[in-house]
C-alpha cells in the first residue's frame, strides 16, 4: 500500500472515491497518494482531486470527472441533473499541476535541486471513450475512461513517463521533500500555553465584569471584600486605587496608598501600577515596612519577629503623628490583609487625613491566613463578597474547594485534571524537579511553570536568595525566561498558570491546611501535588485527598 495522505480522506464523489481506492489497492510501498489537495496562488484557488508521486517514475495530477462525460468536437461536457454543462477539465488539471509545480519550486529547500517532471491527467471512471479519441490538449493516453480502470496504475506510470519532456523523475528523497512540502512548510504542534491564553483572557474579561462591584463602595468609606483564592481581590483593588486616584465620577482625585505584607505581591503591585498614566497612579505602593521607611522608620533583621510585628509598628505610629496633613492620605487599600497584625492598623489608620473619614478598603481570605498573626482593623468596615472563583479551572478550583471558607463557584473554565504525584517527604523534590521537565516537555513555557513548597526551601530558591537581595529575587518571579521556584508562605495574592505543589513535610505543622489551600490556588491552569499520601490526608482531609485520588 502507498503512503496515503490524508490517511481516510472524505470524498464528495462516489467516482473519486472509487478512484482513490483503486490507487490505493494498486500503487507501491513507495509511492504516495495525495487526496484533495487545496493550494491557493495570486490568481485563484485550486483543488487536486488526486496527486500521485512515485520515485524513479514521475508525478501526476489526477483530475476525476463522475457521471456521464463526453466532447462533441468542441467542448466537453458533462451532464448534470440531466442538462449537458460545458467543463474545462483539461484546463482545470493542468492549472492546477502548474500551481502545485510552482508552489514546491518556489521552497527554499527545492530551489537548489533538479526540475523534475510533471505530468497530469483526466480519469472518467464510468464514461468511455474510443480508443481512437484524441485531442491536442489531451492525447488518449492521458484520459483514463471507464474500461481503462482495470490498469489505471499501469496507464498512469505510462502518463507519467510520457510527460517527462527531457526532465528527470523524482527520486524518493524528492518525493519526501515534495510531500513535506505539500503538507505544509511550517509545521506546528499543540501549545498548551495558547489554551491558557485564552482562559487567562476570558478570567480578565470575567473580573473587569466583576469591578462593577466597586460601585457599590463609591458612597462608602470602609469597606472589606473577602474572597477566597481565585475570586479576582487584587485585580479589584488594583482597580479601586485607580479610580480613587484618578477620581471617580463626581468625586475629587485623591491620594492613595496601596499596601500588602508579602515583596512578591508588592513587586507585582509595583509593576502594574508602573503600566498606568501617570494621573492614576496612587501616591505610594508597597509593604507595610516600606510604607513605614517612607517616614524614616529604620529596617531591621528579617529573623527578629517582634521588631517587626510590635516595636516597628509602634515606632511608625509616633512617626505618623508628625507627619504633616500633605503626606497623609485619603485612602488606604490593604490587599492580602488576613497577613497583618494587630499592631499594624495603628499606624495604618494614622496616616489617614482623617481617622474617621479617610477611605479604607481592605481585601482578605480569612483561610489564607498562614501566620501566627492575625489582627482586624478596629473600626467597623461594611462586607463585600466575592463568591465566584474567575481565575482556577474548575479541576482545580473543586480540588483545593473543600479547603476554601465558604462556597464558591467555578468559572474559570475548563483544563486537565490536577495531578497526585506520592513521595515521602524526603523524597518529594526530586519528585517535584522530575515534575517540572515533565512539564516543560509538554510544551509549558518555563515562564508560566513554578514550584512551590510548603516545607524547606527548594535548594534553587536558597541559591537565588543568596545570589540576590529579597527584592532582586522577587524579581525573578517576572522572568519569562525560567521556572520559578518558591515557598508558598510569600506567595499569596501571586499566581503561575502550572504550579507543582511539593508538600516536603513529614507531618502536619501548625497552619498546614492554610498552606495547602495556598499552594494549590496558586495553579490557575494546571497543578501537580507531590507528597507523602498520609500527611495530605491529614492535612486537608480526606475530602481533599478523595479529589487528589489518594486512598
Amino acid at each position: 500500500m502507498p503512503r496515503l495522505i490524508p490517511s481516510a480522506p472524505q470524498f464528495t464523489t462516489a467516482s473519486e472515491q472509487e478512484v482513490w481506492t483503486r490507487l490505493r489497492d494498486g500503487l507501491g510501498p513507495d509511492d504516495v497518494l495525495i487526496a484533495n489537495l487545496r493550494l491557493t496562488d495570486e490568481t485563484k484557488d485550486h483543488e487536486a482531486d488526486l496527486v500521485v508521486l512515485m520515485p524513479d517514475v514521475g508525478i501526476v495530477v489526477v483530475e476525476v470527472k463522475g457521471g456521464s462525460v463526453w466532447h462533441d468536437g468542441d467542448r466537453w461536457l458533462i451532464s448534470r441533473n440531466g442538462r449537458p454543462t460545458v467543463i474545462h477539465p483539461v484546463d482545470q488539471v493542468r492549472g492546477t499541476k502548474y500551481a502545485i509545480r510552482n508552489y514546491v519550486g518556489h521552497d527554499e529547500r527545492w530551489s537548489r535541486r533538479n526540475h523534475v517532471a510533471w505530468g497530469h491527467a483526466v480519469v472518467t471512471p464510468y464514461s468511455a471513450f474510443d480508443d481512437e479519441f484524441d485531442l491536442p490538449e489531451c492525447p488518449r493516453w492521458m484520459l483514463h475512461d471507464r474500461d481503462d480502470q482495470h490498469d489505471l496504475v499501469t496507464r498512469l506510470r505510462d502518463n507519467a513517463a510520457r510527460q517527462q519532456h527531457g526532465k528527470l523523475p523524482p527520486t524518493a528523497d524528492e518525493v519526501d521533500l515534495i510531500v513535506e512540502i505539500l503538507t505544509g512548510r511550517l509545521t506546528t504542534r499543540y501549545d498548551i500555553n495558547a489554551d491558557s491564553d485564552e482562559r487567562a483572557a476570558a478570567a480578565d474579561r470575567l473580573t473587569q465584569e466583576q469591578s462593577a462591584i466597586l460601585g457599590v463602595t463609591r458612597l462608602l468609606h470602609r469597606v472589606e471584600v473577602r474572597g477566597g483564592a481565585g475570586s479576582g481581590k487584587t485585580v479589584l483593588a488594583l482597580q479601586q486605587a485607580k479610580q480613587l486616584t484618578k477620581g471617580r465620577s463626581g468625586q475629587r482625585p485623591q491620594r492613595v496608598a496601596m499596601l500588602c505584607y508579602s515583596l512578591g505581591l508588592a513587586e507585582y503591585l509595583k509593576r502594574e501600577v508602573q503600566s498606568w498614566n501617570r494621573k492614576e497612579r496612587p501616591a505610594f505602593v508597597g509593604t507595610f515596612h516600606e510604607f513605614g521607611r517612607q517616614w524614616g522608620a529604620p529596617d531591621g533583621d528579617r529573623t527578629d519577629s517582634d521588631f517587626w510585628e510590635r516595636r516597628l509598628p509602634a515606632l511608625m505610629s509616633d512617626l505618623a503623628d508628625d507627619l504633616p496633613q500633605s503626606k497623609k492620605y485619603d485612602a488606604v487599600i490593604v490587599d492580602e490583609a488576613q497577613d497583618f497584625a494587630d499592631d499594624w492598623w495603628q499606624p495604618v489608620l494614622k496616616s489617614l487625613r482623617d481617622e474617621n473619614e479617610s477611605g479604607l478598603f481592605v481585601y482578605s481570605d480569612e483561610n489564607q491566613r498562614i501566620f501566627a498573626r492575625f489582627g482586624r482593623p478596629p473600626v467597623h468596615l461594611v462586607p463585600l463578597v466575592l463568591d465566584h472563583n474567575l481565575r482556577n479551572t474548575r479541576q482545580i478550583h473543586e480540588t483545593f474547594g473543600p479547603l476554601a471558607p465558604s462556597r464558591m463557584y467555578a468559572r474559570g473554565g475548563e483544563g486537565p485534571g490536577v495531578r497526585f504525584l506520592p513521595a515521602e517527604a524526603g523524597d518529594a523534590l526530586a519528585v517535584a524537579d522530575d515534575a517540572i521537565d515533565a512539564l516543560l516537555d509538554e510544551g509549558w513555557k518555563a515562564g508560566n511553570v513554578c514550584l512551590l513548597t510548603t516545607g524547606r526551601r527548594h535548594p534553587i530558591q536558597v541559591e537565588r536568595t543568596d545570589f540576590h537581595d529579597q527584592s532582586g529575587y522577587w524579581e525573578t518571579f517576572f522572568d519569562d525566561d525560567d521556572v520559578f521556584y518558591g515557598h508558598v508562605l510569600g506567595c499569596k495574592g501571586l499566581e503561575r498558570r502550572a504550579v507543582v505543589l511539593c508538600v516536603n513535610e513529614s507531618s502536619v505543622q501548625e497552619r498546614s491546611r492554610e498552606r495547602l489551600y495556598v499552594g494549590m490556588s496558586r495553579a490557575t491552569d494546571e497543578l501537580i501535588v507531590v507528597g507523602d499520601p498520609k500527611v495530605i490526608r491529614d492535612m486537608g482531609g480526606l475530602e481533599v485527598a478523595k479529589r487528589l485520588g489518594i486512598e
